[in-house]
């Protein structure tokens, strides 16, 4: 692994993957936490919890979605692989083949997990290997964010670790750190999801100037906490004023909970995303800051991950 400047603006620390030859191609991509408090729209980690894209070239035209996905998360999945498979061809300036696409869904969709951001990424690396395009990981990563809208989701999955991301000129800009192994996520995830679009819905358009302050102060220290690789300098900072307390009208639970964690441990805890999930961060005894969670939303699922390292892969 090395620093390597990529085109399209991204600066980011990534692991080579070799080229496959195929009519059909596997794509494993990491969910991902975001915003980590104050970081809104800019901050994220990759987490070692896996959706698989599976992309095959099929003789009709068009994209054909062959899942065992739930009937209701049907049409948002095949808005959303459209949306990509169209982007790429666009880009590439091909005519489109068409493709049949699976998908073994172990990320729940409206936790804030990415979920949408590992369909985007992994049709779009699909269908790079397919196509034998060569564009780079910096340049599916860019036409991902560009989907999503914020590329707080689709740089861990890129990328893996953490990230700081956004939009600098006409292309979005990276910067990438390793997470200390000892680091636990313990993620628990409401039987409810959230609709990332009534979530924004809650945030206000304009912040006063002390809040405003304040966001950016958090935002920095934890950016600089997860590149000093001391993570116990984060306690403290994920007291966020810019989206949380706007949005936990939806988790009502979202303070107990992450209280809770802390009690047992954590370093701190954050709404994941735009919920439903929440994240509390340990160094240590993640069962207990699990169970302490957990009794505050008994009929939600309590998830210990780790971060992932590499990004999407094949």
């Amino acid at each position: 692994m090395g620093l390597r400047l990529l085109r399209g603006g991204w600066f980011c620390w990534y692991p080579a993957h070799a080229l496959m030859k195929s009519n059909s191609v596997e794509v494993v991509v990491p969910a991902s936490t975001s915003n980590l408090g104050s970081g809104f729209d800019t901050l994220g980690i990759a987490l070692k919890l896996y959706n698989r894209i599976t992309v095959t070239q099929r003789k009709q035209k068009g994209l054909n979605l062959v899942s065992t996905l739930p009937d209701a998360e049907w049409p948002r999945a095949t808005r959303i692989l459209y949306e990509a498979y169209r982007l790429f061809f666009d880009r590439i300036r091909a005519a489109a083949f068409g493709v049949d696409v699976s998908i073994q869904a172990d990320i729940p969709p409206e936790r804030g997990l990415g979920a949408s951001a590992t369909l985007r990424l992994g049709v779009l690396a699909a269908l790079n290997q397919l196509t034998r395009s060569k564009l780079e990981r910096a340049d599916l990563a860019d036409m991902a964010a560009e989907l999503e809208g914020h590329p707080d989701n689709a740089a861990p999955a890129a990328f893996g670790g953490f990230t700081a991301a956004g939009k600098v000129g006409k292309a979005v800009r990276c910067i990438r750190f390793d997470i200390p192994s000892k680091a636990s996520f313990v993620t628990l995830v409401p039987k409810e999801g959230v609709s990332t679009d009534s979530a924004r819905e809650l945030v206000p358009h304009t912040f006063g100037k002390l809040d405003a302050i304040h966001g950016l102060n958090r935002s920095a220290l934890i950016t600089a906490a997860f590149a000093s690789g001391d993570l116990t300098l984060l306690s403290g900072l994920f007291d966020d004023r810019i989206h949380q307390p706007h949005r936990q009208p939806l988790i009502p639970q979202l303070s107990e909970v992450i209280r809770a964690g802390e009690k047992a441990g954590a370093v701190g805890g954050w709404l994941s995303g735009a919920g439903s999930g929440i994240i509390c961060l340990t160094l240590q005894k993640p069962e207990a800051v699990a169970k302490a969670m957990k009794r505050k939303l008994s009929d939600s699922q309590v998830l210990v991950l780790k971060a992932d390292t590499e990004g999407y892969r094949f």
